[in-house]
Order: structure tokens, then sequence, then C-alpha cells
């Protein structure tokens, strides 16, 4: 598995959130934990020092489910800003820590209701560092 790469500032903040979620008991344990782990194996970065086809907090993604073919566009935000309706998916969900960190054209396996299936990464439509928008 390639090691995934986060700015610093998502970084802390995806910490925070955690913290605050498992205070609350607003985050199922164990979906926490994968999020600790994939944060925990990951390469921090200054937000300047992300390359522009990496999956940040507040990317808009284009993903490809490889046994069906089946294309969604969704943004990875914090718990507070989730809107299934806008398309924008809490860091929480299992499909945004799956693809937290990780670039395009990278594939990942991931567990859903049916199963094990494969997507991949096949687009970063927005990438706030790519902006110079470093502060979201």
């Amino acid at each position: 598995m390639n090691r995934i790469i986060m700015n610093k500032l998502d970084y802390n903040r995806i910490l925070k959130s955690i913290e605050d979620a498992k205070s609350l008991k607003t985050i199922n344990v164990s979906e926490a934990e994968k999020l600790l782990k994939e944060l925990n194996s990951a390469k921090i970065v200054e937000p300047s020092q992300i390359p522009a086809d990496i999956v940040t907090m507040n990317s808009i993604v284009k993903i490809n489910f490889l046994k069906t073919n089946k294309e969604v566009k969704f943004q990875i935000v914090y718990p507070d800003q989730a809107n299934i309706k806008e398309n924008k998916i809490s860091i929480f969900s299992p499909i945004a820590t799956a693809l937290i960190g990780y670039k395009v054209s990278d594939e990942i396996e991931w567990i859903v209701p049916s199963g094990l299936t494969k997507i991949r990464i096949e687009e970063i439509i927005y990438q706030p560092e790519a902006m110079g928008d470093y502060d979201l």
C-alpha cells in the first residue's frame, strides 16, 4: 500500500474532529479507529507542499466503481458541513476515509454492504491547496 500524504492543517483538524465526535459519541468507534489508522500512517507535509493530484479535505473528487463502471462525484468535508443533497460527504464516512490522502489513478479496495469493491480516483475537480486555498 502506498503511503498517503496529508497536509498538517487537515491532519490536526481531523484529529480534533475525531476527539470531539468521540466525546459527543457521534462517531462509530470502529470508523474512528479506521480513520486514525489512516492518519497515523500518513506522511504529513505543509499545505503548500501537497501535490495537486492528492485528495485533501474540501477536495471535489470523481471516482469510478470498477466493477460497475459507475462514476460518482462529491466533496470531502468536515462532519458539520456534510450534506448529501449537495454531494458533501463527511470525512467520517467510510468512502471519505478510504480516499483521503490518495492520488488520482490510485485504486482502493473498499468494503460496501454488498462486499469488497474496488474504486479508482479518476479526477480531482477541485483541490484547495492547488488553488492556493490553504486555510479552508
